[in-house]
């Protein structure tokens, strides 16, 4: 396959919207020593400005209690109340002191003031209900907004963003409530903010799949409330007519239903033929499954729902503050190089049409549905749980390296078998291929052969990769018999092991032309850099 990038090629500006936010686990782990360590180190290496979590109202965070809670033997204890946003404090301030700004999601509801009792979670600590009286969850969180401006001063706190909420379109997982109710929530939370500081920054809705954002936009306006920016979310295996479509947006259902999912089970337990010794991380897996390897999902859902979106979002600053390859938790494809290659082509094909954007996220200590201890099991971050870097991480480390400008190389350039795009800082050009597919297919390798038009001659070409071969901490593990609970020279062996390296590739020069070749096999990339 062959590719030519021609001296007159137009240069733009690169959106680099990843390096925007990066998502992570509840508000409580951000208290925790390994997280900080591994949130600095994602920030150093990665340049991401901001770190968005659920729960910073979760009861495990004491921002409302009573004494009942504690002597609940004594009759009256439970008047007793104490609102205080201390621990917040202490997570926040663990935040910033690793060089990054929180992105604050507004969520979830405390129990004392919800309109009923916490019902399930993943965590355990959240609840999903809408507040029983609207007022008190405006004062709650007009306190909070009060309490974080006492300790960080206004001009910090007015270069946060305030999210409310966390997908109130997916019934019964993440909203016991309506999307009218959902929309109440907004109104209340943002006229709250507000009146306690006009510059806070407030947006939502912050929907699964790209959902309601046309309506939820029209209802601000409509409304005249205060609206700073618009957000949502976005993973390969969500619907391509997510977003409000040909239907009226009253008729539209609020999508995705646990009841339903678990209907369809018809009261036959899916874990029926599982051994007695199986352990959690089989039991999820079987449950779920890997949907990437047993359906065909479609390469560009993400790219053609952000443009729609875009349109709906208008002139607000339109943020994805969660997206990844899948949204299967366990799935075995998100510790390979498969979920790499999907974020390297999707992060590309996208920057034209959003803002900022929030890869979820960026460890694998996360409790959301259980603590898995295997150091490989599927988990959503780029790190895993002892900090080793996935080739997730190396793909967005990739990105990070990219220059200012990105060249012109046409509509379709990231589309074909093999995806090229092509960048120039000072003094150096670099181009990126890479094989994406949405299965991990056993190919042979294709040679990518490109040819760069240019005046000058290079003093060098280096090329990073990430294969079968390099960046696959997976496969040193599996190598090792899957061994458990990793003691810290064990982490930083796997971790040298398949760490990126930078190495020299043979090119050549003849009549202002600098060519060079790549081998690439299905979900390979490679980063090349051609140094002037």
């Amino acid at each position: 396959m062959t590719f030519r990038i021609t001296s007159g090629a137009a240069a733009t500006k690169l959106n680099k919207h990843w390096q925007f936010c990066v998502g992570s686990g509840h508000a409580a782990l951000a208290m925790r020593t390994d997280y900080l360590r591994q949130l600095k180190f994602v920030h150093d290496e990665l340049g991401i400005e901001r770190v968005r979590f659920h729960g910073i109202f979760n009861d495990d965070m004491k921002t409302l209690s009573s004494l009942s809670n504690v002597l609940d033997m004594i009759p009256g204890l439970e008047r007793v109340r104490e609102r205080t946003f201390h621990r917040c404090g202490l997570a926040y301030d663990n935040v910033l002191a690793a060089g990054m700004k929180p992105f604050v999601e507004l969520g979830f509801m405390p129990e004392l003031i919800a309109r009923a009792p916490r019902q399930w979670h993943f965590d355990g600590f959240s609840n999903m209900n809408p507040p029983a009286d609207f007022n008190e969850w405006a004062t709650h969180v007009s306190e909070f907004i009060k309490y974080l401006i006492h300790r960080y001063g206004k001009e910090e706190v007015e270069s946060w963003n305030f999210e409310v909420w966390n997908e109130p379109d997916l019934k019964m997982v993440f909203w016991i409530g309506t999307r009218a109710e959902y929309f109440k929530l907004y109104e209340v939370t943002a006229k709250a903010a507000k009146a306690v500081d006009e510059k806070i920054k407030i947006g939502g809705p912050a929907t699964s799949a790209s959902k309601w954002v046309k309506g939820f936009v029209r209802f601000c306006e409509d409304r005249k409330l205060p609206l700073d920016f618009v957000s949502t979310h976005q993973y390969s295996g969500d619907p391509l007519g997510g977003v409000e479509g040909s239907k009226s947006f009253e008729d539209e259902d609020d999508g995705f239903d646990l009841e339903e999912m678990a209907a369809k089970f018809g009261g036959e337990s899916p874990l029926a033929n599982l051994q007695s010794t199986a352990t959690p991380l089989e039991a999820i897996r079987t449950l779920m499954g890997d949907e990437s390897e047993t359906k065909d999902l479609l390469t560009n859902v993400f790219r053609n729902n952000a443009d729609i979106v875009r349109d709906q979002a208008k002139d607000y600053p339109l943020y994805y503050t969660e997206w990844n390859f899948s949204a299967v938790f366990s799935a075995y494809s998100n510790d390979t190089r498969k979920a790499a290659a999907y974020i390297l082509k999707t992060a590309l094909d996208i920057e034209k049409s959003i803002d900022g954007s929030s890869i979820w996220c960026f460890s694998d200590i996360f409790e959301e549905m259980h603590q898995f201890t295997e150091e490989f099991h599927g988990g959503f971050g780029l790190l895993t749980i002892n900090g080793i870097p996935k080739p997730s991480f190396h793909a967005m480390k990739m990105l990070s390296q990219l220059g200012e400008e990105r060249l012109d190389l046409g509509d379709g350039a990231t589309d074909g078998e093999i995806g090229i795009a092509a960048f120039k800082s000072e003094g150096e050009t670099q181009i990126l291929l890479f094989r994406q597919s949405m299965k991990q297919l056993d190919l042979p390798k294709i040679a990518a052969n490109v040819t760069l038009e240019t005046d000058k001659k290079p003093s060098r070409a280096t090329a990073q990769r990430i294969d079968e071969d390099h960046c696959n901490p997976l496969k040193c593990w599996e190598r090792d018999g899957k061994p458990a609970d990793l003691n810290q020279s064990e982490v930083e062996r796997y971790i040298s092991e398949s760490a990126m390296a930078e190495e020299k590739i043979e090119f050549q020069c003849a009549d202002s032309e600098v060519s060079f070749s790549v081998s690439l096999g299905v979900n390979d990339m490679a980063l090349v850099r051609l140094i002037f």
